[in-house]
């Protein structure tokens, strides 16, 4: 079954962020660009078997069925993607990255 990711504009914002902070740190457009192509990539993988990633460890803390990826660059997986799957649609809900604190449902837009 093939699915259809929609990424939230809150996830969206946390995209240009990071790739507006890499390209800050590296100074380097291309390393930027190249992180979020290859993050939006891997969300865009997410069309096939979702539930292949595991449950985000604030799941139960929720109350609802919040799963996560995780993204980097090089062999350091920086940041996550929080995203739910309701029938055939994947929601990514927001990205992460991995020093902040967990995740409320404010932080996903569930309020």
């Amino acid at each position: 079954m093939k699915y259809h990711v929609l990424i939230s504009p809150r996830a969206n914002m946390r995209l240009v962020e990071a790739t507006e902070w890499y390209r800050q740190v590296s100074g380097d457009s291309e390393v930027a660009d190249r992180w979020l192509t290859g993050f939006l990539m891997l969300l865009s993988s997410l069309e096939q078997q979702p539930d292949r990633h595991p449950p985000a460890s604030e799941r139960d803390d929720l109350g609802i069925d919040v799963r996560e990826v995780h993204y980097g660059s090089g062999r350091r997986l920086t940041h996550r993607a929080l995203f739910r799957i309701q029938g055939e649609v994947v929601e990514v809900l927001t990205i992460r990255h991995t020093a902040e604190q967990d995740v409320t449902r404010g932080d996903l837009g569930l309020e």
